[in-house]
Parts: C-alpha cells; structure tokens; sequence
C-alpha cells in the first residue's frame, strides 16, 4: 500500500474516517503517539471511536487519561478487558507477577491481557489506527503507514514522525499529557513492567528492564518468537506445567505483525 506513504498524518486519519466511518477505531494507550492521533482525529471528526486496553494492572494515572480524553474531547473511550477466567487461571498456575520469573510468562501474561482481548475488539472493525513510529526501536523501522494485517487495515499516521514533532504537535495543540511523563517515564504500559528511564537510556529500557537480550514488545503489534507461550497455544508449542488449555478464540484476527 505504497500509495499512502506521501499522506500527512491529517490526511491519513481523514481517509481512514471517511472510507470506513464506525468501522475504524483509534487503538490508544494515552502515550503522546495515541494522544497525538486523537487530538488529530478529533478535528476531523469528534465521534471517531476511541478503545484502550485495560490490563488490570495499569497505573492509577493511566485511568485519569481516560477521564481527561473524556472531558476534553467529549469522546466516549471504550474499554477493552481481559477475559477474566483466563486471568484467574493463568494467576492461579503462575502467581499474580508471573512476569517476573522467565521471558514465557511475561510473553504470557501479555497474551492474556492484551493480545487476545485486542484480537476479540478487532473483529468490530474494518481498520484500526496505532501510535507506531519507525524510529521507535528495531522492529518498527519497517513499518508503513498502511498496512494490510491479517484482513484488516492497520493504520500508522505518525509512522515517519520524529519524537520531536511529536513533542511540538503536543505544545502547539496544548494537548493533554499523561502524568507519568513528567516522572521520567518515557513509554508507559501495566505499573508492574515499566519505570522511569535514566538520561541517555533507549527510550524502550522502561520495559520489562529485568529482561536480558529480549524483544521489548508484548505481541499486539510483532511477533515475539519464537514461540511465545499461550493458553490456547497449538501442539508443538512450549508448555508450561499444570496449565489447562484455553478454547481457541472463533474467527479471530490476530494482531501480530
């Protein structure tokens, strides 16, 4: 889908609102990136639907940005959860920090409260729109700005944007700020897994910092390989022990790019 590259961010969202209308979605953490794309969006077209994850164990500032997106905008921000049987069962084999003990669970752990919950929302939609940029890290340098995912459009309006036009958009537009930022956080998730980082730290290093020679990513958005561990996983996959198996989901879209 080359043909979209030239677009400006404007114009991206503009196209995506109008060719897919309620069947589009901006998918946000409230980091600047998604902050960026709503404030955008909400110029274009105030009842743009708007959808985050809620983990179960995000920070107490990201559910003020759910309330200041609300008041700002006037936008209804709809809640994403995990299936909570899942959660229970995957607490009850591994302990509430799992995430802590081997990369597998943490992967685990992010399957259950992000990536299948996203994959279920998905299937409301026709396209979806993320805060991606390419000089995030690595494993986004290659991303276009859209791209075709497992049968749905997925949408990176900031894709070629520096973190310092991200920085300028916020103070020119006065858009709103998650608190954490201002703690020295540089990329904000679940409490558990993120932290502040030091001067001249990759931006990335406030994730799962316990983690050696690791990918600094949760699965919604790439593969975390080679064979991240999940409750429904195929045959041949790695096991854990005394886990029972999760019904795989019905006509899901994987997110995973």
């Amino acid at each position: 889908m080359r043909e979209y590259e030239a677009l400006s961010a404007s114009e991206t969202l503009a196209w995506a609102i109008a060719t897919f209308g309620k069947a589009f979605a901006i998918a946000t953490s409230f980091q600047k990136e998604g902050m960026a794309i709503v404030d955008l969006a909400a110029r274009i077209s105030p009842g743009v639907r708007i959808f985050t994850l809620d983990t179960g164990r995000l920070p107490d500032e990201t559910y003020q940005m759910m309330e200041t997106v609300r008041t700002r905008y006037g936008a209804t921000v709809e809640v994403v959860s995990p299936d909570r049987d899942e959660v229970e069962r995957m607490v009850a084999s591994h302990g509430p920090n799992l995430f802590y003990s081997t990369v597998e669970c943490r992967q685990m752990c992010c399957d259950v409260r992000k990536v299948r919950p996203l994959a279920r929302k998905l299937l409301e939609f026709e396209a979806w729109a993320t805060g991606l940029r390419r000089e995030q890290s690595g494993t986004r340098a290659g991303l276009r700005r859209v791209e075709q995912v497992d049968g749905r459009i997925k949408i990176n309006p900031l894709v070629d944007w520096t973190a310092e036009e991200v920085d300028r958009y916020t103070r020119e537009h006065e858009v709103p700020l998650h608190p954490l930022y201002a703690r020295g956080y540089a990329t904000i998730g679940c409490a558990p897994c993120t932290r502040a980082v030091g001067p001249g730290e990759d931006p990335r290093a406030g994730r799962w910092w316990w983690e050696q020679d690791a990918r600094k990513e949760c699965g919604i958005h790439f593969d975390v390989g080679p064979h991240p561990i999940r409750l429904n996983r195929p045959a041949g996959l790695l096991d854990l022990a005394g886990e029972t198996p999760i019904a795989p989901l019905r006509g899901r879209s994987h997110p995973d790019a």
